[in-house]
């Protein structure tokens, strides 16, 4: 027997998040594009955030009369933070490395419209009138407080 999805606020919030994004991007193109974008976005704001960080401690250094509590966040903290964001920009590096050899990968349209074919087979979408009536099926069991009898 298939071992059934984990029901916790986090995955669920993930599955919706990931059918969500085979339902808007179905294609395989669109998906290369989609993961670039990402990670481009993920690396620019840790390199942000890093460079406001690294600014926050030069100006510690030169201001070494500046109140902890005024700083909110402690030198220590930074620090890891930096050393942290490092590391992830690394990381991030070698996944758009491994990206770059996925764009050099070019389907055909006839293998693009199964990807949009399956695409509706693996996310549904929930709006669909089908849908909502097989869920509403789903969900009539005795041991939901809405379908009680009550006499």
């Amino acid at each position: 027997m298939a071992e059934e999805p984990c029901q916790c606020s986090d995955c669920q919030r993930f599955y919706k998040e990931h059918d969500r994004l085979i339902r808007e991007f179905p294609t395989f193109k669109q998906q290369q594009e989609l993961n670039w974008a990402s990670i481009q976005s993920f690396r620019t704001l840790c390199s942000k955030v890093s460079d406001e960080l690294q600014r926050q401690l030069s100006e510690r250094e030169c201001n070494e009369d500046v109140s902890l509590e005024v700083n909110h966040i402690s030198d220590l903290e930074i620090t890891q933070a930096l050393d942290e964001l490092e590391s992830v920009n690394a990381y991030l590096y070698s996944v758009e490395a491994l990206m770059e050899r996925i764009f050099d990968t070019k389907i055909q349209k006839n293998i693009e419209s199964k990807f949009k074919e399956i695409a509706k087979e693996l996310a549904p979408d929930p709006l669909n009138l089908d849908r909502l009536i097989l869920n509403r099926l789903f969900h009539q069991t005795p041991d939901f407080p809405d379908k009680k009898n009550i006499n």
